[in-house]
């Protein structure tokens, strides 16, 4: 089961796409943030996932909301996902699993990282959450009605 709503993101920091360190509570403080979880770069369910995220990217952006994706990846892996697929927003390497497991996004037993997507406010409280491991895009569906509320990010 994933976090709560209402409840403070964890800090972590993981190596990113962008060749540095990303740590949540430095390089997004003071901004929303939308946290996906996904299990692995080029599978076709990520594949869409990650190219509606990248398609609707602009209306986040419009909402001054970032996106970072998180999988067990190596940074290698994501960039060449990232080149592949045209993505604008910075992939991170968790090839431990450990900021998912932060984020109650494995699956138990097997170790499987599971489709979870989190909408953070400004404080980086956590205001969205919406997991669903056999429907990439309605993630982002789901991520963008909640945008769409004036009182869901403020």
């Amino acid at each position: 089961m994933s976090l709560k709503v209402g409840t403070k993101a964890p800090n972590f920091s993981l190596p990113s796409t962008s060749g540095k360190n990303f740590t949540l509570n430095i390089d997004k403080i003071g901004k929303p943030l939308i946290i996906y979880f996904y299990p692995k770069d080029f599978s076709a369910g990520c594949t869409a996932e990650a190219c509606e995220f990248r398609d609707t990217f602009s209306l986040f952006r419009g909402f001054d909301i970032d996106i970072v994706g998180i999988s067990r990846d190596s940074v290698l892996t994501h960039k060449e996902f990232k080149k592949a697929h045209n993505l604008p927003f910075e992939l991170l390497a968790d090839e431990d699993g450990e900021v998912a497991k932060l984020y109650d996004s494995v699956v138990p037993l097997i170790n499987f990282t599971k489709r979870t997507t989190y909408l953070l406010d400004k404080q980086h409280k956590i205001v969205a959450v919406y997991e669903n491991l056999f429907s990439a895009t309605s993630h982002i569906k789901n991520m963008v009605q909640q945008v769409k509320n004036p009182q869901i990010i403020s």
